[in-house]
């Protein structure tokens, strides 16, 4: 009585979008400041959680949002019959059904001892310019309510600090737990506590077993050549926790659903997450810290190794055989790409971090080159070791140059595994208790048209006070913007596809509209972020920017386009053409 992980992934994405749909969290503040209003007393201080669940029940918003919920399979397109006398049903059979239910009726308490993954909570700290700090990570054991007198429970849990502060707490979390509906049967405190106990010595003792697996395989790997030691073949990486777990758990295939259509475009949303080392407190080299998909997610931004995990993860969903790759670049820096095999044997780079994919064409270092050989268009220098949810294999060629790699993955002579099955006792969905599960991707909330005209409003009044500074008055003129929205359309499919389009027209366009004996200057710009004071003082340390912006001349007309372009979990691309247009005078 299991759900695939996929479907789990597309189920929870369908439920997300339908209460977006249906506004849920609005209704629910809605009904807390009816609640506030009407019956709390002038003595009171705040409103109990009793008394808002109370306040939710009598308004039928959880009722609303249970006959709101409808599913179907993915092998039909109508939806299955409903039956309030049925309770909710998973089967493992070839296509995977769930049945709708009125929710009156649900799993028992046995089955729901049995599901294993904990809440993960993450906790973000957001300033006043929209950006976001990672503050804490857990996991909660949430399967005590299990046990609990009618289904309620209360904890208290120490959150604590991420990264070189994850032994330092960060404040007291209170939190109560209820099972809705409630279980009609609940089950004793001590067989919770022997299950949870059963399964932390599972987990223990199959984290013993591969850790003395990858001691021994590392042995190997050093008896064949000791200059590997030297090399980036990275085992385990520590998360946002200090936790070590093994690099193949960050990565699980990952469907994303509707919200993206293509893999190259899943390599775009991957780009416009931001990127941020991880903070070091004092000199030394790079903090090692690799984070949770869910804490990549929640704060829209990352390293190296976050954006390479998530990308392989997205592509593995795509159905391509993708591994993450652990190298260096230039100067001997550490870094993590991407890299798909063909079925044709054609080995594809994508960088994370760029969107950019390059084709690698293997030189032979014993034949003479019969002309010079160009130079690799990617940045890439050594690779180490590459991995996915499934595969861990080291370099074992004698120059790790990725020049003169040789990507025979099944050649062990070049490529030393790790056993399949070890990597799977430990990396598999359900293997262990200490896993975090991978949620799934979020439609965008961000109105595009709305935040591509609030920014582009600002931009205005921005460069009309700094002409005013210099003395300039300034005209704007509608129509030259407007003609600016094909070539920032034409941008961003550039970026996604890798083709160029839509150049011609609007080229076209801009001679059309700028008169005989004037100058037209446009400069487009890219950001991740929203924020358009930022973004301006960006845009001025351009002096191609900066010159259009303070034009002087005869007849200036300045035009200035933004166009918001959203992905899933709110990132975004943000596209700002300036340019003006004046009479030329010699």
């Amino acid at each position: 009585m299991s759900l695939p992980p996929e479907k789990a992934s597309e189920l929870k994405q369908l439920i997300h979008q339908q209460l977006s749909k249906m506004d849920v969290h609005g209704r629910i503040r809605e009904i807390l400041a009816d609640t506030i209003r009407e019956e709390l007393a002038p003595d009171q201080q705040q409103l109990s959680t009793e008394d808002l669940i109370k306040a939710l029940r009598r308004r039928g918003i959880i009722d609303d949002v249970m006959k709101e919920l409808n599913f179907v399979t993915d092998s039909v397109d109508q939806e299955l019959p409903s039956s309030p006398k049925q309770p909710i049903c998973f089967t493992d059979k070839q296509s995977t059904l769930l049945k709708k239910s009125d929710g009156t009726r649900m799993a028992d308490s046995t089955t729901m001892l049995s599901i294993s993954d904990p809440i993960h909570m993450v906790l973000i700290k957001t300033d006043i310019f929209g950006e976001t700090t990672l503050v804490a990570s857990y996991f909660l054991e949430w399967r005590s309510v299990l046990g609990s007198e009618n289904g309620v429970t209360s904890l208290t849990v120490e959150l604590m600090g991420v990264g070189t502060e994850s032994k330092v707490s960060v404040g007291i979390l209170n939190i109560k737990l209820e099972m809705y509906p409630p279980l009609s049967q609940t089950l004793s405190q001590e067989v919770v506590n022997t299950q949870l106990a059963l399964e932390r010595q599972k987990t223990a003792e199959k984290e013993r077993l591969f850790l003395v697996y990858a001691k021994q395989w590392w042995r190997e790997y050093l008896q064949i050549r000791p200059s590997h030691n030297s090399r980036l073949v990275k085992i385990f990486a520590q998360d946002e926790n200090g936790i070590n777990r093994p690099v193949c758990s960050y990565v699980k295939p990952l469907r994303a659903g509707r919200l993206l259509d293509t893999p190259r475009q899943a390599a775009r949303f991957v780009n416009v997450l931001g990127y941020e080392r991880a903070p070091v407190i004092g000199g030394g080299g790079k903090q090692e810290q690799w984070c949770t998909l869910l804490a990549f997610l929640c704060r829209n931004k990352g390293d190296c190794e976050d954006h390479a995990n998530l990308l392989c993860s997205l592509l593995l969903g795509y159905g391509l055989e993708a591994f993450v790759c652990v190298g260096t670049k230039a100067k001997g820096v550490p870094h993590a790409w991407v890299m798909t095999c063909g079925t044709d044997g054609t080995i594809t780079f994508w960088e994370s971090l760029t969107g950019h994919r390059y084709i690698h064409k293997s030189a032979n270092p014993d034949e003479p080159p019969v002309a010079e050989q160009p130079k690799p268009l990617y940045p890439y220098r050594t690779i180490g070791c590459v991995f996915n949810h499934q595969m861990f294999l080291g370099n074992c060629q004698p120059s790790d140059s990725v020049e003169i790699c040789v990507f025979d993955l099944n050649d062990e002579s070049k490529w030393k595994p790790m056993s399949e099955e070890a990597i799977k006792s430990v990396c598999a969905p359900g293997a262990t208790t200490s896993l975090p599960p991978f949620p799934p991707l979020c439609a965008s909330t961000i109105d595009a048209s709305v935040t591509s005209n609030e920014i582009e409003m600002q931009l205005r009044l921005l460069v009309s006070e700094h002409r005013k500074d210099l003395g300039l008055t300034t005209v704007w003129e509608d129509q030259l913007s407007y003609l600016l929205s094909p070539a920032l359309a034409s941008y961003e499919f550039e970026r996604t596809t890798s083709i160029s389009a839509g150049n011609e027209e609007f080229q076209d366009a801009i001679r059309r509209a700028v008169p005989d004996g004037h100058t037209f200057k446009g400069f487009p710009i890219h950001f991740v972020y929203r924020n358009a004071r930022r973004a301006f003082a960006t845009c001025l340390r351009s002096p191609f920017c900066e010159e259009i912006i303070c034009c002087r001349g005869d007849q200036v007309r300045l035009a200035v386009r933004v166009r918001v372009f959203t992905y899933p979990e709110s990132a975004c691309a943000v596209w700002i053409m300036f340019a003006c247009k004046y009479r030329s005078v010699l």
